[in-house]
């Protein structure tokens, strides 16, 4: 090989050598910036509580990111882990279920009456997002699902009875008469079945819940949040089906939110791929034709954790006490201190604020 032609090899791979290094230089650059990114996006939904809700073909569906409200209600009520945990899912399938509410003085209640150690819980929420509850004192119960050497008590299925037996009442306050009212035994632990199984019964609306709450090693909240689809009326239930299987696929709601997906991204990944089938009718007969479900997002909001209260409203419901009893208390206490069990904060009244009684 004489000396030009190894020249001429040699810039050749230099040459290529200078291309590819450019291109690993820009395939990083891309890398960085789509990490950036992804940094950005995460840090932007971080402390911020959102849902959207939208419609498809088959089904309708809400999907929240409720992370800030359950980091909310935890530091109000000195919530530990359990009660974190069960407390979150509830006020998350609240705020969903206020969502889809008309007015914007419509309310709904959710309320759960169990015998174990966490089933005193209610939450309320409304159309504008807005969302609060309360979760009873466990301590008192705590010997029914734990024994003597510190061991969770489990029963014949195999399951902690956090909540334990008796049922969840939904309260829709429409501005009517008499507010709507349903009720359904509880049967599960998990409030994501609860409350797919109040829909079912009560509403007759076939339904898909996935609650989560996540903590880190310290019992703090990491991400929270859920979605609920519901099938709407007439279709058959094979779009639930195969949205049901498909969830045993993906990773939880909670893994979704922790590896920076948003909640857009979140209702793609649930309809992607789903086919389901559509009956026509022809010259040669019946047929099904298959067709991909399309899906159309018609609102994203915030969420907040947000109490009502005022001292206004707790006089009103003093007076009901009467004059007499109001007087015996502030003369043997000095004044009449009461607190709120949504938001935790207390008012006092002295002898000054009932002396138009």
């Amino acid at each position: 090989m004489n000396v030009k032609y190894r020249e001429s090899i040699t810039r050749i791979n230099d040459k290529e050598t200078e291309i590819k290094s450019k291109n690993i230089l820009k395939l990083k650059e891309v890398n960085n910036m789509l990490r950036i990114e992804k940094i950005k996006r995460m840090l932007e939904n971080m402390g911020k509580s959102e849902i959207i809700r939208g419609t498809s073909k088959c089904a309708r569906f809400f999907v929240c990111d409720t992370t800030d409200i359950v980091k909310e209600a935890k530091k109000i009520h000195g919530l530990d882990p359990i009660a974190t945990t069960i407390f979150g899912k509830l006020l998350t399938a609240t705020a969903m279920m206020g969502k889809d509410l008309k007015n914007e003085k419509d309310l709904v209640t959710v309320k759960v009456n169990g015998d174990g150690p966490y089933g005193n819980m209610l939450a309320t929420g409304n159309m504008k997002g807005e969302v609060k509850g309360y979760i009873g004192n466990p301590e008192d119960k705590f010997h029914q699902i734990i024994d003597e050497n510190g061991n969770f008590i489990k029963d014949e299925t195999g399951q902690v009875r956090f909540i334990g037996n008796g049922t969840m009442q939904v309260i829709k306050d429409l501005g009517l008469r008499d507010p709507f009212s349903g009720v359904t035994k509880i049967n599960e632990e998990d409030i994501a079945d609860i409350i797919a199984h109040y829909f079912l019964l009560s509403e007759q609306i076939k339904s898909v819940v996935a609650l989560g709450v996540k903590l880190d090693e310290n019992g703090e909240v990491k991400r929270a949040g859920g979605y609920l689809v519901q099938l709407l009326p007439g279709v058959e239930d094979g779009f639930i089906d195969k949205l049901e299987n498909k969830l045993q696929q993906i990773r939880t709601i909670t893994e979704l939110l922790e590896g920076g997906m948003s909640l857009e991204q979140i209702v793609e990944l649930l309809y992607e791929d789903i086919s389901v089938f559509e009956e026509e009718t022809d010259v040669d007969g019946a047929h099904k034709k298959v067709y991909v479900e399309d899906f159309e997002i018609l609102e994203k909001s915030e969420l907040e954790y947000k109490c009502n209260c005022t001292k206004e409203k707790f006089y009103k419901g003093l007076i009901t006490l009467g004059k007499e009893e109001i007087d015996k208390i502030l003369e043997e206490e000095g004044k009449i201190q009461v607190e709120c069990h949504f938001c935790g904060k207390k008012y006092d009244f002295g002898k000054e604020d009932f002396k138009n009684l």
